[in-house]
């Protein structure tokens, strides 16, 4: 039996070293044509919309393009205060049942395109992403956050995903490392949810002290 079971687990990994690349690139490629169709009919509005009226299921693909860097169509910034507006605002306060789950689903959602990047990155390399069209990430840009995560190793990961401007910008220096995916996905899920959590607050502070009543 034990026998069989490494059988098994050999051709796994036979399958996955000889057509993971193949696999990962077939769903990020069907993500960067979501993305690509969203960006050409869609814009912030569009995706309060279908977070509103689909709720949690529609949240979550919205992150994984997020994740992948691919969402062309709205700000990631908006997404969870968005969320929490429509789906877990009530006239008495805040559903923090709801609230919870939107933050499980953004995490989950977000490491899942970021993974998939990072596996891009591992499998297919620097170069080989570099020339493909939805990856929009400039080479020069690329080389800073290379400089980052030759100075702070893995740990680069979960501070950029947490601050503005840097988001997700570690994933494809740390594939190229090719440090542990199980421990890029713990990192990479950390950072988001420091960052979804800081916006969250930003943003109840904003509605609680009138900032937003400006715009």
């Amino acid at each position: 039996m034990a026998s069989l079971d490494s059988t098994r687990r050999a051709r796994l990994r036979g399958f996955a070293e000889d057509y993971g690349l193949i696999v990962v690139a077939g769903v990020f490629f069907l993500l960067a044509a979501a993305g690509a169709v969203l960006f050409v009919f869609g814009d912030e509005q569009f995706a309060q919309r279908i977070i509103d009226t689909y709720g949690l299921p529609a949240l979550l693909p919205i992150f994984v393009l997020e994740g992948a860097m691919l969402l062309y169509f709205a700000p990631s910034e908006a997404l969870v205060p968005g969320a929490i507006e429509f789906l877990a605002t009530g006239p008495s306060g805040y559903e923090w049942v709801t609230v919870a789950l939107i933050f499980v689903v953004a995490t989950v959602g977000a490491t899942l395109g970021q993974v998939a990047l990072f596996q891009l990155a591992k499998r297919g390399g620097r170069e080989w992403l570099l020339q493909k069209p939805w990856f929009r990430v400039d080479e020069s840009k690329l080389d800073r956050f290379d400089r980052w995560f030759d100075r702070w190793g893995k740990w680069a990961v979960p501070v950029s995903n947490a601050l503005l401007f840097t988001r997700g910008m570690l994933t494809v220096p740390a594939g190229v490392a090719e440090i542990d995916t199980r421990e890029f996905a713990v990192l990479s899920a950390a950072g988001t949810l420091v960052f979804e959590a800081w916006l969250a607050l930003a943003y109840h502070y904003a509605v609680s002290l009138g900032l937003l009543d400006f715009f």
